[in-house]
């Protein structure tokens, strides 16, 4: 049997198989409202087969939006805009829908990528003040960020929690929280980007509290039976900076909170970052959270099924999590299925398209 088509249980949920489809920005929202694009985008993943979708990284207040075209979870209007994107995959998929909630840091305030991603100024137009651990700039030249004071850590760990009681209102599957790529829970951990004084800077302790505390918000504010993940940047890849033996530490803190699953990433805090980019390069990192007891996804530069398949079969991680290789091929669970012997969901729609030779890939279609 594959191991890639394997089920896994995460708290009260139960997946079909390790395939993932990871949050991925569509910068398509209007004014962190779901538009017809989140319908078509999130419509065909949910499609794939995969076993579980998470929606891009989702802003939990407006200055938390990477880009002005973010997602958000903040108000009535980007709950009600999500009501029928949920209500159109939940009539023709039954895959677990999980929100990714975020917050940019001093990340946010930027163009989007096809129009360069630079930060937009304060005073200008679809620009605004960001905030941070400290006031320090991503970039050289960009506008510093607001030091958050203790009003501000209040403030967004409030609009955690109540992104995660919308969420419980919309019946998403799970919440990940968002640690990872330079955010602003990862310019917590950082000490490239937090030199705070006080209880939440210097030592590694004083780093991990504010997004462990944000974890611990966001769990109590989710229903007990539904999980909640987190993603981490394993390292910064800069001399000095956050690193896996860091990484290693805040899974043992979130596993004794109960966290459901780590999604191990890397990268995205300082842009003098030199990553080694090679099929898989992020793999032992996932081994090394996965060491810890704690449930993992390992992502980047997965691209193959037997790749995929050696990843969870050796034990290095328990899931793998695609986003460009999904992108491209919508369709790659399926494929994956066929070439490792397992079987995945399709609509009945599909059921035809089966190649001759492979009448039972499909799980959820009669048999031949």
């Amino acid at each position: 049997m594959s191991a890639l088509f394997s089920p896994l249980v995460l708290r009260g949920l139960s997946l079909k198989n390790r395939i993932i489809i990871s949050p991925m920005c569509q910068y398509s929202a209007d004014n962190g409202r779901a538009t017809d694009w989140h319908m078509i985008h999130l419509g065909h993943l949910a499609l794939s087969g995969a076993g579980m979708l998470i929606l891009e990284a989702t802003a939990v207040e407006p200055d938390g939006r990477i880009t002005p075209a973010d997602l958000g979870l903040w108000d009535d209007a980007t709950e009600q805009a999500l009501v029928p994107v949920l209500a159109a995959i939940r009539r023709y998929s039954d895959i677990p829908v999980v929100v990714q909630l975020a917050h940019a840091g001093r990340k946010a305030s930027s163009r989007v990528p096809w129009e360069g991603g630079a930060q937009i100024a304060p005073d200008q137009p679809g620009g605004w003040r960001t905030h941070a651990p400290s006031a320090i700039a991503f970039h050289d030249g960009d506008a510093a960020p607001i030091a958050l004071d203790d009003a501000g850590l209040a403030r967004i760990k409030a609009a955690f929690v109540m992104a995660a009681k919308r969420a419980a209102r919309l019946g998403l599957d799970g919440i990940e929280v968002h640690g990872a790529h330079g955010y602003l829970l990862h310019e917590f951990l950082s000490p490239i980007s937090n030199r705070r004084t006080d209880a939440y800077g210097g030592s590694l302790e004083n780093r991990l509290r504010f997004p462990l505390e944000v974890f611990e918000a966001v769990r109590a504010a989710f229903p007990a039976d539904k999980p909640v993940g987190f993603r981490v940047s394993a390292s910064d890849w800069v001399d000095g900076g956050w690193d896996i033996e860091q990484t290693v530490v805040l899974a043992r803190e979130l596993k004794v909170r109960g966290v459901d699953w780590i999604d191990a990433s890397s990268g995205g805090l300082a842009a003098q970052q030199k990553i080694p980019l090679t099929p898989g390069y992020q793999v032992p990192f996932a081994e090394a959270i996965k060491a810890t007891g704690v449930t993992t996804f390992a992502v980047g530069l997965i691209t193959e099924p037997r790749q995929a398949e050696d990843i969870v079969a050796n034990g290095q991680a328990d899931c793998v999590a695609l986003a460009r290789a999904i992108l491209y091929d919508p369709r790659w669970p399926w494929h994956a299925a066929a070439e490792l012997g397992g079987h995945a969901d399709a609509p009945p729609q599909y059921w035809r398209c089966q190649p001759r030779g492979l009448k039972d890939l499909f799980a959820n279609a009669p048999k031949a």
